[in-house]
């Protein structure tokens, strides 16, 4: 916490449903130094860049020659249960065994891993012949992956928003009137469903970049975040882990017009309402309570300053640049680049992340290196709104570490946004080879974990938070592909199972709880489509976890024929020949 204002983003002592409260302030997290704490007396890993030699695993030079006897192509048989051992200290112990796995930034072979208590306790390579209570991992096991930049109710507007012309602003227009409809309880459901579909694509942590916090009418709810609690219990009901990034979000131009429509839901007032509101904000072991700053179109010059001296060592996030009319107005009004103004009001530095960073100069690249701060690139989305093409390398060796996220989730895969990562600079360049595939699996990795603040995850390392991602390798897409390559050809289907804190949350590629994402995802965001009237649907009631109370939510059960809340008598049948509505399946009709 800044000495200027020592208790201004403290929570308030009170307890809810067991969380512990969470105090925005604390040491600021080293995002160049994302050593794992040590457990269970092991010897501290080295430093990425200084990693001694690990028995069984290929270097970088060496990495191109697949090893003798490499079984990358042999076809992994389903997922077994996992059994547990007991330590001699009595606690329960879990071993897998990988044939191929990515330590630090090679690969092993034959490891074999220990987890105790949702930790890696240790990690042998080198192991031909592992215990018989070791469960064999299929294809390539790898940390777990980090989602560092998500707008979850954006992931609506998926094949809804990317024909016709238009340009960023347009396309936001659209994103308002899926906004201007959610509630906690739709919230929590398409969040839910959205991130069953990132724990498929083997994210283990996300980033949530949230701002709508109000109702419709730009009032509070009885619960003042009732919509972030939302989002907490998705995430904790799908298993992956949570990074709120709750923002402040004033204005709606760099000149300071007020909030109009559905923006109204965004809005605290002013700094000391975003905080009041955020002191109260509530955590479980599976979450974080983290901070953004919209942009400085959406917070007034002023405010920065105030917002950056509550928020210093807390993980906080900011969209930067990413509009070359945002440059423009900001230059127009304040004199300097969005980048010169937030260095200004002391709103850089390793624990803050800049999302997007397209349009820089070398002044600004420059800002953010020399401060350590974080870019997080969000390159399939970047792509889908015409953003343009950041520099991704100048700012890595400039001193920035680069991390990922699915942003508007266009696409959800975090491997396309890391090879995407090389591809468009590749483009902006006309040069190959800019990153190397372990520098693209960190930025999916350990570096976006630690934007978010879990520095002890990304790492499958002794003391590591216990997150494992296999990548089957005999898939039309793999087979052929040399492990330490697999950057560059797998995607989200690829992904076999997931571990989360070693629990596993997907086996075979279908997440253990959630069951059908597809079908959770088609019935979430069916009520908030905006290609549907707002009144269509069937009442629904339900109890979120994170409220513990019942809400009242519009959701649409199509092709099921029951009744609407209220309704009286046999629901009418749709003529034969109206066909089906949108996203509902084609039902076949009888001569």
């Amino acid at each position: 916490m800044n000495s200027r204002d020592p208790n201004a983003h403290r929570a308030t002592p009170h307890s809810k449903r067991g969380a512990t409260p969470i105090t925005l302030g604390t040491t600021p997290p080293d995002k160049r130094d994302t050593t794992p704490p040590v457990a269970l007396g092991a010897t501290p890993p080295s430093k990425r860049g200084a990693t001694p030699p690990v028995q069984g695993a290929t270097s970088r030079a060496a990495r191109s020659t697949p090893p003798a006897g490499n079984p990358r192509v042999t076809p992994a048989p389903p997922t077994p249960t996992i059994r547990d051992a007991t330590s001699p200290t009595g606690r329960n112990v879990t071993s897998y065994h990988a044939p191929l796995a990515w330590i630090g930034d090679a690969v092993a072979e034959d490891v074999l891993i220990e987890v105790i208590d949702g930790r890696f306790a240790s990690v042998t390579p080198g192991v031909a012949r592992p215990p018989a209570n070791a469960q064999r991992l299929p294809g390539l096991a790898m940390p777990g992956l980090a989602n560092a930049h998500s707008h979850a109710f954006h992931r609506a507007l998926r094949g809804q928003a990317e024909q016709g012309h238009g340009t960023f602003w347009t396309w936001r227009q659209q994103m308002y009137e899926v906004a201007a409809q959610l509630n906690p309880d739709s919230y929590f459901a398409l969040a839910r469903a959205v991130y069953a579909e990132m724990a498929l694509a083997g994210v283990t942590c996300v980033g949530e970049f949230h701002y709508l916090h109000h109702d419709a009418d730009g009032q509070r709810y009885g619960e003042p975040n009732a919509m972030g609690l939302a989002l907490l219990a998705a995430a904790q009901e799908v298993g992956i882990r949570i990074t709120l990034l709750d923002t402040l979000y004033l204005t709606s131009s760099v000149e300071g017009a007020p909030l109009e429509g559905p923006q109204r839901r965004f809005g605290d007032g002013d700094v000391d309402g975003w905080s009041a509101r955020v002191a109260d904000l509530r955590a479980d072991v599976h979450a974080k309570i983290g901070a953004a700053l919209h942009s400085v179109r959406a917070v007034p010059a002023e405010q920065i300053a105030a917002f950056a001296s509550r928020v210093e060592g807390t993980p906080t996030h900011v969209h930067l640049s990413e509009q070359r009319a945002e440059n423009e107005a900001c230059r127009r009004v304040h004199g300097c680049s969005p980048t010169a103004l937030l260095a200004d009001r002391g709103l850089l530095g390793p624990w803050v992340t800049a999302v997007h960073a397209t349009h820089l100069d070398d002044t600004d690249r420059g800002e953010l290196g020399d401060s350590n701060t974080a870019v997080c690139f969000c390159p399939t989305t970047e792509r889908d709104l015409a953003d343009g093409l950041g520099p991704a390398r100048p700012l890595f060796d400039a001193g920035s570490p680069l991390c990922l996220g699915s942003d508007s989730h266009a696409v959800i895969d975090l491997f396309e946004e890391a090879r995407t990562l090389e591809l468009h600079e590749r483009l902006r360049t006309e040069r190959r080879g800019n990153f190397a595939a372990d520098e693209l699996v960190d930025a999916a990795t350990v570096r976006g974990h630690a934007a978010l603040g879990w520095n002890d995850a990304g790492r499958i390392a002794v003391g590591s938070r216990a997150d494992l991602v296999c990548v089957a390798l005999d898939t039309p897409r793999t087979a052929g592909c040399s492990p330490d390559a697999i950057v560059f050809a797998a995607g989200a289907p690829d992904i076999r199972l997931v571990i989360a804190d070693g629990q596993v949350i997907v086996r075979d590629g279908e997440h253990v709880t959630i069951g059908d994402v597809g079908d959770a995802l088609r019935r979430a965001i069916w009520p908030v489509s905006t290609s549907r009237a707002p009144d269509a649907g069937a009442r629904a009631t339900r109890v979120i976890p994170a409220l513990d109370n019942e809400v009242t939510t519009e959701e649409i059960e199509p092709g099921s024929g029951e009744r609407r809340s209220g309704e009286r008598g046999p629901r009418k049948r749709r003529p034969k020949s109206g066909g089906s509505a949108p996203g509902e399946p084609t039902r076949a009709v009888k001569p």
